[in-house]
């Protein structure tokens, strides 16, 4: 008896736990529905607590980790029995500012999100179980994608930078960046662009940092703008004449920076917990209801067009930029939790 309990407190002959999704694929605001499913080991356990939660990659400065960054508690205590069977339901509500992963079931290269499961067990070794999920752009992100694929940028590499964005209402102690080649027209003015979306019940705040060439006599230097819209502008039909004037605002705006005292760096600076972009807002459209959202389909929104646009999008860029390094492989390949 004495040698099954050492067993047991080492892991061997314990519970296991294996969490099954209705569906992963999601879009930010909507929940996750499935199930945390256990087997009793080959004695009774005193389950303290399962909670799940959901993890990713996170940058700080120049390193990485796996941080979890929205929790929920599943069940409180209670004892498994020997072999026994349970199924524990839940559902699991994302935070508006859940970052993208996936567009027309193309994944971002750079961007892993999971779901983490802990079953905390008394006297004995945790167990666990981590599910990857997609999440879709919001219809309104979606058309704001499709719009910067129309006009000609390609999609690089996406990642989530620890640190607050000026100006911007933030939950999340972090952001996505998702990075683009420039287009073909705007080439000999920028050299990549990098777009972050913060959205809330009411709509998305749209902030984007272009990396700007040098000319002979002086150095490159980041620009920034920042645009907020409703998620009922999803339904605009003028998206790309609208991205297209973002980015020559954007991009003209470095002029009357230095004018007003803000030299090439004065935007933008970047740090662990403190990290910071810094842009100016500019209100477009009106108050929308995150029921906009709710009814919107998943997967195949956008039709052929946007999908071959997305294909034609990531031509090429695998041969200039590597895969993330821990892809889901039933961990983060080694990367340190903060």
């Amino acid at each position: 008896m004495v040698f099954k309990k050492m067993l047991s407190a080492l892991g061997v002959g314990g519970p296991s736990v294996d969490t099954v999704l209705s569906n992963p694929n999601t879009r930010p605001g909507l929940a996750l529905d499935g199930q945390v499913n256990l087997l009793g080991g080959d004695a009774s356990a005193d389950i303290e607590q399962i909670a799940i939660g959901l993890v990713s990659r996170v940058e700080v400065g120049e390193a990485a980790g796996v941080m979890e960054f929205h929790r929920q508690v599943v069940s409180g205590p209670f004892q498994l029995a020997a072999k026994q069977a349970l199924s524990i339901p839940f559902q699991l509500p994302l935070p508006w500012e859940t970052p993208i992963t996936a567009v027309y079931g193309q994944r971002l290269h750079g961007m892993a999100l999971g779901l983490r499961t802990e079953l905390a067990i008394a006297r004995a070794v945790d167990k666990g179980d981590l599910d990857e999920i997609n999440v879709h752009p919001l219809p309104v992100q979606e058309r704001i994608l499709e719009a910067f694929l129309q006009l000609g940028f390609r999609f690089k590499k996406a990642d989530l930078e620890r640190g607050l964005i000026h100006g911007v209402q933030q939950t999340l102690p972090f952001y996505q960046e998702i990075e683009f080649f420039a287009a073909p027209q705007y080439a000999q003015t920028i050299n990549e662009l990098e777009l972050t979306f913060v959205a809330n019940p009411h709509g998305v705040d749209v902030v984007l940092e272009c990396d700007k060439r040098g000319g002979f006599l002086t150095p490159g230097h980041d620009v920034f703008g920042r645009y907020r819209v409703a998620h009922t502008d999803a339904e605009r039909s003028d998206w790309v004449q609208v991205v297209d004037g973002w980015l020559q605002e954007t991009i003209g705006r470095f002029g009357a920076l230095r004018a007003q005292g803000f030299g090439p760096h004065g935007y933008g600076p970047h740090g662990y917990g403190g990290g910071q972009k810094f842009g100016h807002p500019h209100q477009r459209g009106g108050v929308g209801m995150g029921r906009v959202v709710a009814g919107a389909a998943l997967g195949a929104a956008g039709g052929m067009l946007a999908g071959h646009m997305l294909g034609n999008a990531f031509d090429g860029a695998e041969e200039e930029v590597a895969d993330v390094a821990g892809d889901f492989g039933g961990d983060f390949g080694g990367f340190e939790e903060f």
